[in-house]
């Protein structure tokens, strides 16, 4: 990494007892995108010398000189640095520590644990995932690389269902938004109810929801879910002359419902180009994107 470059390093500690076993994580994000994931553990050590370790890692990790962002949800290691708390244990990690922030420009932040930051939510996630290793005598150092390998790509390099057989059955929520954007005239239209093929939202609500029921026989390698809940939600923005989008899919499985929101909110958005497109074949289907999803292994993440 460059040394001039602007990172945001997000970290964090675990531990199974305090003391017990424990682990460390740190993420690295350059240009909100993530270039390296990195995380350890220890057989006997405490949370406060997991959240330390987690920074010395992350910032041994960075050419020095880089003007980084430091995320933590502990205060014992923010106010540390920051408001001079005393340092009255682990002296040794803190004079490490003292060591790497010397090497950079480091602006800190205190973010609050779980509550869907999802840097925070993937340090967690690999923190614990290190702590669960150390327990069973695992303390290696793991450089998770950013191209880790495809769910839905075989050894052979041939593509595959995912095995879900070994995972626990939950409640999954997935939120997806979208936009379509037309001119102001037939945006005017559907207001009015005068689209000749008939009432707009209406029917793009139906064909969204019928759309996320059929999501397993459209994209490939989804898994059929049994659907608890299917919403689709319009409305009007004036300002941009657009139709908003929201997707909402629930379901008791073994695996997400991601897809089935997205599918949602994309069918939708089709279906309002087929009934306008006589008016404004322009109009742009944009913004496509999952926005919160809960549930299952990697926990819960909210981007809106």
């Amino acid at each position: 990494m460059e040394g001039s470059q602007n990172l945001h390093i997000y970290t964090d500690g675990s531990c199974k007892g305090n003391p017990g076993p424990g682990g460390w994580a740190a993420v690295i994000f350059t240009d909100n995108q993530i270039t390296q994931k990195l995380s350890g553990g220890e057989v006997n050590t405490t949370n406060n010398k997991m959240e330390i370790t987690a920074v010395i890692e992350g910032l041994k990790a960075v050419k020095s000189n880089s003007k980084i962002h430091i995320f933590s949800d502990s205060s014992y290691v923010i106010n540390s640095m920051t408001k001079n708390w005393k340092r009255n244990v682990n002296k040794d990690l803190w004079a490490q520590l003292d060591i790497q922030a010397n090497r950079h420009h480091l602006t800190w932040h205190w973010v609050k644990g779980h509550s869907g930051d999802p840097g925070n939510e993937l340090a967690d996630k690999l923190a614990y995932a290190a702590a669960e290793a150390a327990s069973k005598g695992d303390i290696k150092l793991n450089d998770h690389q950013p191209t880790e390998s495809l769910t839905h790509i075989d050894d052979a390099g041939n593509a595959s269902m995912v095995d879900v057989a070994s995972k626990n059955i939950t409640v999954r929520e997935a939120t997806a938004t979208g936009s379509v954007t037309m001119s102001r005239d037939t945006l005017e239209l559907i207001k009015q109810g005068l689209i000749k093929k008939g009432d707009v939202f209406t029917l793009a609500q139906i064909a969204g929801i019928m759309g996320a029921k059929k999501t397993s026989d459209l994209i490939p390698l989804c898994h059929p879910l049994p659907l608890e809940k299917i919403t689709v939600e319009l409305s009007i923005e004036d300002s941009s002359s657009s139709i908003l989008i929201e997707g909402y899919a629930k379901t008791s499985s073994k695996t997400g419902v991601e897809m089935e929101a997205l599918t949602a909110v994309s069918v939708a958005a089709l279906t309002i180009y087929d009934m306008a497109k006589a008016s404004d074949r322009q109009m742009t289907i944009s913004d496509i994107k999952l926005v919160k999803k809960s549930g299952g292994r990697s926990g819960d993440i909210d981007f809106s």
